[in-house]
């Protein structure tokens, strides 16, 4: 929802869905296409990014990331890389920088407005797709 309407946002922005079924939700609820009109790259899902395996930036960049590890020189010679939420990094993305505290605050209540929407995958059993497969499954 922070990246609806932007264009050329003052960071490069990677994204790298962590499975497939990630993938196809985000591509069929226009996510994609949100993030590319933001001049997103899009990488392959998956634990690519993650350990620094594909993608590196230029020396002594700064670095916001969703990854679960850090570590010296992870995404690129002298890099300072923090790690952080999908919503600060959705924040970061949108400013182009680490917020304030009343920057983080302001952009959190956009993201509180639409949290319903937003947050209703962490319910699995809750997505329709998801109940149908479940309800096949014989035991």
């Amino acid at each position: 929802k922070l990246l609806e309407n932007k264009r050329d946002i003052p960071v490069r922005l990677w994204v790298a869905p962590p499975t497939k079924m990630d993938q196809k939700q985000l591509t069929e609820e226009g996510h994609y296409g949100t993030l590319g009109v933001a001049g997103a790259r899009i990488e392959q899902p998956g634990c690519s990014l993650c350990m620094g395996n594909q993608a590196q930036v230029r020396e002594g960049a700064t670095v916001m990331s969703t990854s679960t590890r850090n570590f010296p020189n992870r995404l690129g010679k002298n890099t300072n890389v923090y790690l952080g939420s999908a919503e600060l990094a959705a924040i970061c993305s949108r400013l182009g920088k680490i917020p304030t505290r009343e920057e983080y605050l302001e952009n959190m209540g956009i993201i509180d407005k639409n949290s319903d929407n937003i947050y209703r995958y962490m319910n699995f059993n809750e997505i329709q797709d998801f109940q149908e497969v479940a309800d096949s499954v014989e035991l």
